[in-house]
């Protein structure tokens, strides 16, 4: 039997999942999380074989839920709306056995969950494409930069945080928006928040 624990902020869609899952003759639900801390507390007590989680959750997100599981028992896996590239690079870094889309047919999703206890990695044709096409031009300490504009700090605030000077920052703000084709910082800042390229 396939110990299966689900997390996902939408109480409906939680408890459809939940139904559809324990119909399977070989799956059984053995716990409901809301987020991702709730996740990681269920894993701890329950020991279940796959996590099957969104990503966008209040307290803790199911990105961040994946990255304190790698190297653990529980395969995991993530169910979302989102089609977002930076969403999918994470998820594949944090070692996510399945990345797959909310409007996956029901026995589609019990035939990977199938497939990832067997050891393989299912993920949506329509990631993988997406992924080709739109590869993360910034480097880690200019999406770090783009974070921390993000967040409403200053340049100022940003070069202080990160023990460089106000003209470096700009400096590399100006290579961040020819890299982007962004106009100005809010166009750059909508940008790679689309894109989830940032945390």
């Amino acid at each position: 039997m396939i110990k299966i624990v689900i997390a996902e902020d939408q109480t409906l869609l939680l408890g459809a999942l939940g139904a559809l899952l324990d119909m399977e003759a070989d799956m059984t639900v053995i716990g409901k999380a809301s987020n991702g801390k709730e996740m990681l507390e269920m894993v701890e007590t329950l020991s279940p074989d796959v996590c099957l989680m969104d990503i966008e959750m209040p307290v803790m997100t199911g990105l961040d839920a994946a990255e304190a599981l790698k190297g653990g028992d529980a395969k995991v896996m993530i169910l979302t709306t989102f089609m977002r590239p930076g969403y999918f690079q994470r998820a594949k870094e944090a070692g996510v056995r399945g990345y797959l889309l909310k409007d996956t047919p029901s026995e589609t999703l019990a035939a990977s969950i199938r497939r990832v206890i067997k050891g393989e990695r299912v993920f949506s044709p329509e990631l993988i494409d997406i992924a080709f096409e739109m590869d993360n031009p910034l480097t880690r300490r200019e999406i770090e930069i783009m974070q921390h504009l993000a967040d409403g700090l200053t340049t100022k605030d940003t070069a202080k945080i990160l023990g460089l000077s106000g003209g470096t920052i700009r400096n590399y703000v100006s290579i961040i928006l020819d890299k982007l084709g962004a106009k100005n910082r809010i166009e750059a800042i909508t940008t790679v928040k689309e894109k989830g390229w940032l945390k």
